[in-house]
């Protein structure tokens, strides 16, 4: 399994551009961390009501993310999906997969380049809400709206997260290390050691 994680120029996948991408072989542990410009085309769209929250969660300028130096997203994308194919699997782990693949798969198509990955991928939320399940027999769901963000993942699996900006391999690895705590009851990285795992999660 791979799990993956980008980072783009905001939410919209058919206006916005990826600057970032991280992933991590679960198997083998072998990481890629790639960085791209976007296109000229490609917009920086809001997150939030300020119009920086964009650039302020990855501590990027816009220059930096149009940054001509760097290489393209096409190559981007092509030098990912080739580090794919060398993978035993290519199914992907992601903390919400709809996101990432509505990107991966809109430039895949823009730069007619053959997709390598799965079609059907794991969502970290999905395998949070059912191990909260397994523990207390509900979901974590208050007032009609889903309690179980990254954030709160994060709690539930005795992680934090003091982080300034947002790096995709950083992400990717916080993904794959709430999910072998999830299912394993197991830290995997060094950097995640000095936070216990919480008792409920342990085997």
């Amino acid at each position: 399994m791979i799990v993956l994680d980008i980072e783009t120029s905001g939410t919209d996948f058919l206006k916005c551009g990826i600057c970032q991408i991280g992933a991590i072989d679960l198997e083998t542990l072998e990481e890629f961390f790639e960085e791209g410009r976007i296109d000229d085309e490609d917009e920086i769209v809001n997150i939030g009501k300020d119009k920086l929250a964009c650039l302020e969660v990855l501590g990027k300028t816009e220059e930096e993310l149009r940054d001509n130096t760097k290489q393209s997203q096409k190559e981007l994308l092509s030098k990912f999906f080739k580090w794919i194919e060398k993978r035993s699997t290519n199914f992907f782990l992601c903390h919400n997969p709809v996101f990432d693949l509505a990107f991966l798969n809109n430039k895949a198509s823009k730069y007619g380049i053959e997709r390598t990955f799965h079609h059907r991928s794991f969502d970290l939320h999905t395998v949070a809400q059912m191990k909260f399940y397994e523990l207390y027999h509900l979901f974590s769901i208050k007032d009609n709206e889903v309690k179980m963000g990254l954030k709160n993942i994060l709690n539930f699996c005795g992680i934090e997260d003091n982080r300034k900006f947002h790096n995709s391999l950083e992400d990717a690895k916080i993904t794959a290390e709430c999910f072998s705590r999830l299912l394993e009851g197991k830290n995997i990285f060094p950097e995640y050691s000095k936070f216990e795992i919480p008792d409920y999660l342990k085997r």
